[in-house]
C-alpha cells in the first residue's frame, strides 16, 4: 500500500471508526480501494465544517467534481484524490455515482430545511445508498444497478446517523428531520432551532425512527437472497438496531447527544461478520 493509501486510511480510521472497522474484515487486496473510497466520502461530507461559508464549500465541492472529471494534474497532488482515481481505474468504476453523492452533499452547505421525506430519501440514497454500491463494486469486482438491499440499506443508515446528529444540527440551524413529518405531528421548526422539547417533536423523531428500522428490517430481508462477495459493504448497517435502541431509550431529551460504546459497536460489527 503506497502513502496515498496510507493516508487514506489513517483518515478513516480517524474520522469514520466504522466504516474502518468493517474494511478490516474485507480481503487485504480490496481494502486500499476501500479507504479511498470512504476517505473521498469524508472529505465530501465535511465540506461545510472546513469551509464554513456557503459559497467556499460550493467551490471545494467542484473541485471534487473537477477531480473526477479530469483525473489529473493538480488532483493526483492530493492524496485521496490520488487513491480514489486510482482505484476508479483499477476496479474500472463509474465516476456518476460519486457525482451524485456530490450533489447531495450540497444541501449540506445551506440551512434550508429538508423539505419533505422523499427529499429526504433521495439525499439518503446519493450519499450513503450510493457509497454501498460502489464498496460492494469494489469487492464483487463489477459494477450493478442499485438493488433494495443497497437502496434499503443506505437509507437505514443514513436516517439513524441522521437522528443521532439530530443535536448537533438543530444546534448550528440545519434540519435534515422532514418539514412534512414535523407538520405531520404539530411541531414547531422554531422548537427545533431554540432547543425546546416537546411531545410533538419527539413524535416526529420517534416516527424517523421507526421509518429507519422499518428500512433496516428490509434490507435484512432482501439481502437473505443476495449473494454475499460484497457482504463487508453492508457491515456498518448492521449498527443500526444498536442506535435506534439507545436513542429510543433517551426519547425524552431529544437534543441529548446519544453514545455507544465503542465495544459495543465492535462487538456488533464482528458478530455480522461472522454471520455474514
Amino acid at each position: 500500500m503506497d502513502d496515498n493509501f496510507r493516508h487514506c486510511e489513517q483518515r478513516v480510521r480517524a474520522a469514520d471508526k466504522d466504516r474502518f472497522l468493517a474494511t478490516l474484515f474485507a480481503p487485504a487486496e480490496f481494502r486500499g480501494a476501500l479507504f479511498a473510497l470512504y476517505a473521498f466520502n469524508i472529505e465530501v461530507a465535511r465540506v461545510r465544517e472546513a469551509a464554513r461559508e456557503a459559497i467556499a464549500g460550493e467551490l471545494r465541492l467542484q473541485w471534487w467534481r473537477d477531480a473526477l472529471e479530469s483525473g489529473a494534474g493538480e488532483a493526483r497532488a492530493h492524496p485521496v484524490a490520488a487513491a480514489l482515481l486510482d482505484s476508479i481505474e483499477r476496479f474500472k468504476l463509474p465516476v456518476a455515482p460519486l457525482m451524485d453523492l456530490i450533489e447531495a452533499r450540497s444541501f449540506d452547505l445551506y440551512d434550508d430545511p429538508m423539505p419533505t421525506l422523499a427529499a429526504l430519501e433521495g439525499y439518503a440514497a446519493r450519499t450513503a445508498s450510493g457509497l454501498i454500491q460502489m464498496a460492494a463494486a469494489i469487492l464483487s469486482g463489477s459494477f450493478s444497478a442499485m438493488s433494495d438491499t443497497m437502496r434499503h440499506a443506505g437509507l437505514a443508515h443514513a436516517m439513524t446517523g441522521l437522528l443521532r446528529a439530530f443535536p448537533i444540527h438543530a444546534s448550528r440551524g440545519q434540519l435534515y428531520l422532514p418539514l412534512d413529518v414535523l407538520e405531520r405531528h404539530g411541531a414547531k421548526l422554531g422548537d427545533v432551532f431554540a432547543g425546546r422539547d416537546t411531545p410533538e417533536l419527539r413524535a416526529a423523531l420517534a416516527d424517523m425512527s421507526g421509518l429507519a428500522r422499518s428500512h433496516f428490517e428490509s434490507y435484512v430481508r432482501a439481502a437473505a437472497t443476495s449473494p454475499q462477495a460484497d457482504a463487508s459493504a453492508f457491515l456498518p448497517v448492521a449498527l443500526v438496531p444498536l442506535d435506534l435502541d439507545r436513542l429510543n431509550r433517551v426519547g425524552d431529551a431529544p437534543f441529548t447527544l446519544v453514545e455507544v460504546p465503542q465495544w459495543r459497536r465492535q462487538w456488533t460489527l464482528w458478530r455480522a461478520a461472522r454471520r455474514a
